[in-house]
């Protein structure tokens, strides 16, 4: 798997696509997939490019898709749950957006113009794993290796839950045995299934733009299989529980 570019590391051509994205998403932050596609020659932009034109129709994709998977509620706090709250909407969006760029441009449309959704609170920081004390790290850990995702993928949630670390342990257990009878792969799979009907409706949206280099594009649709096949439809439902 490749590196990221944390936004407080970004060069400035990067920095200035991250900023179109919080405004996009109406998120104070950029999630995982687009800082690992900065890390790629002329991923970021190319994806940016791709998905931009769709923005206006992607609220009311990611509320359908919301809509569709019931899931149990997860006492975790309030910080906590509106933590979770902020990365479902990325979460969710992502998956409809990258979904649709996997698959591609199909037909052609204009949406309507709208307004960019409001933004969200901004959150504590972001830690860094190797900058937390020995046992946060092993228990962030911990709840990354649940999902086995190939890469050794940390998802950007459990890390940030470490502001809080008296939750990761509770949050293990109560995960564990939902990994351990498939309930998370279950869940998981409904969640592909309503993203998949949602991001066939915006293909016709999306714009064109030239392919990155061949290395890059082949490293990018690796990340897009594996962060669109795993690592966030797992996170939709364990957000969405989370933020219940």
């Amino acid at each position: 798997m490749t590196a990221e570019i944390r936004e407080a590391e970004a060069p400035p051509e990067v920095a200035a696509i991250y900023a179109r994205l919080r405004e996009g998403y109406g998120l104070p932050l950029v999630n995982l997939i687009w800082r690992r596609f900065a890390a790629l020659p002329g991923v970021l932009p190319w994806a940016w490019e791709s998905v931009a034109p769709a923005l206006p129709l992607l609220p009311a994709a990611r509320d359908r898709v919301a809509a569709s998977v019931q899931v149990p509620s997860l006492p975790v706090g309030v910080e906590a749950s509106r933590l979770a709250a902020l990365y479902n909407r990325g979460n969710l969006g992502n998956l409809i957006f990258l979904t649709a760029l996997m698959r591609g441009k199909e037909g052609h449309a204009v949406a309507a113009p709208a307004s960019p959704p409001g933004m969200l609170p901004e959150p504590p920081p972001l830690p860094r794993l190797d900058a937390l004390d020995e046992d946060t790290a092993r228990r962030v850990r911990a709840l990354a290796t649940l999902h086995g995702h190939e890469g050794g993928v940390v998802p950007t949630l459990y890390l940030h839950l470490a502001n809080w670390p008296a939750l990761l342990t509770p949050l293990y257990t109560a995960l564990s045995p939902m990994m351990a009878t498939g309930r998370i792969a279950a869940l998981r799979d409904g969640v592909l299934v309503a993203a998949s009907v949602e991001a066939d409706r915006l293909r016709p949206y999306l714009a064109a733009p030239p392919e990155p280099p061949v290395h890059a594009m082949a490293e990018a649709r690796e990340l897009l299989r594996v962060f669109t096949g795993r690592v966030i439809p797992e996170m939709v439902p364990i957000g969405l529980m989370m933020a219940r």
